[in-house]
């Protein structure tokens, strides 16, 4: 087993020299003197298109570290530089304190899970996983062993003797995850392994690696875009956004305490609601004024903000589920309403703002919300909102 130890990764994609020329031309045009230009997603210098940029992390040994983040935010990328599938362009990489920049992927013991399951269709279940031992040439007793103990493990078993077109979206995964444990890696990396499965397989596949985690001791490393695969798999997360990372934390740290605006909206389902509001000092007490609405927040909140400079112009925060339906409060109207069963979701008109707030089914009378255009009026409570610089997007609290 491994601790993984990232510092100042940078992966930089090289242009064309085509490319490079029209990039000198556009920026002499402009009159920009700078060597860098920035689009969403996309960092393009001189050097080339930057992917991952100043990516920092430790890993503990078997600790299970999710990368999440929308498309094209270098998350992917980050991985096949840990496995060796990818040059880095700059900084250090140590898999169990060892250097690893120029080793191959093969002597980095490492074991990867890809997206397509990448099996081979000639091969049985139990070839394909016995494989990369044989590679290794490994005694045909200990290579039995090991493809049967993971078997059992992924509950595969009577597969052994089929083919991967005889199985199902969900059995194929697990025998790729199979594939990958019988090397005993060191570290096991997983790039979003489950994002070709239908909503309740992924369910499912999801409680199996959390057992799969618990069965085997080994540093896991995951690549998402889902959200709450990171929340309910991972020790600790990585958000990352244009190939920088926004936040590291526990799942309830990046829930409760979001580091800037782009972890608020993207952790949490629904997304949190924003509003433009002002921040307003009285004497030692803050308070907000949103949607027409005075807030007055507490204590600590205030001992939070005493401490540096605050804009006057900031962005409140508040997730739906802390959104409560009341007699007073900031009037809206109900433009669409979603049952989901156990909670309503409403989609309110808030003063021309798009607002969301999830009631639980046991609080309000259904009947007469549900698909209804009423006038309603909400609160939240002071302790729950976020405050965020509304020129930084950072946040305040």
């Amino acid at each position: 087993m491994a601790e993984v130890k990232l510092v100042n990764i940078k992966k930089i994609y090289p242009m064309a020299e085509e490319e490079k020329k029209k990039l000198k031309t556009k920026k002499a045009n402009k009159g920009n003197d700078s060597t860098e230009s920035n689009k969403p997603n996309l960092q393009i210098t001189e050097d080339g298109v930057v992917a991952v940029q100043q990516f920092n992390l430790d890993i503990k040994d078997k600790e299970f570290i999710v990368l999440v983040g929308p498309s094209g935010c270098g998350k992917s990328t980050t991985l096949r530089m840990v496995a060796g599938l990818e040059e880095i362009s700059d900084g250090e990489l140590y898999i169990d304190g060892k250097l690893c920049n120029d080793v191959a992927p093969k002597d980095r013991d490492i074991a990867m899970v890809f997206q397509n399951y990448a099996l081979y269709p000639h091969m049985t279940v139990y070839e394909n996983m016995a494989f990369s031992l044989k590679l290794k040439k490994a005694p045909k007793d200990e290579i039995d062993r090991k493809v049967k103990e993971a078997a059992q493990i992924l509950d595969i078993t009577q597969y052994l003797d089929r083919k991967p077109k005889a199985l199902s979206g969900g059995q194929r995964q697990r025998v790729a995850i199979g594939r990958a444990i019988v090397r005993d890696p060191k570290v096991l990396l997983m790039d979003e392994p489950l994002s070709n499965l239908d909503a309740k397989l992924r369910n499912q596949m999801r409680a199996e690696i959390i057992k799969l985690r618990k069965k085997i001791n080994t540093t896991f490393v995951y690549v998402t875009h889902d959200q709450v695969e990171a929340m309910t798999l991972g020790d600790r997360i990585v958000i990352m956004k244009d190939g920088y990372i926004q936040q590291i934390g526990t799942p309830q740290e990046v829930f409760n305490h979001p580091q800037n605006l782009f972890v608020a909206g993207f952790i949490g389902t629904p997304q949190m609601n924003f509003f433009d509001a002002k921040l307003n000092k009285k004497g030692d007490k803050y308070t907000v004024t949103v949607q027409g609405h005075e807030i007055e927040l507490n204590n600590e909140q205030c001992a939070k903000l005493a401490e540096k400079e605050n804009p006057e112009d900031i962005i409140l925060g508040i997730r739906p589920v802390h959104i409560n339906l009341a007699d007073e409060g900031i009037e809206a109207n109900i433009d669409v309403t979603e049952l989901m069963g156990s909670e309503l979701h409403l989609h309110l008109d808030s003063n021309g703002k798009d607002v969301v707030a999830v009631v639980p089914t046991t609080e309000i009378d259904v009947d007469a919300l549900h698909n209804s255009h009423e006038t309603v009026h909400y609160t939240f409570k002071p302790e729950l909102v976020h405050l965020f610089d509304k020129n930084t997007e950072n946040s305040l609290l």
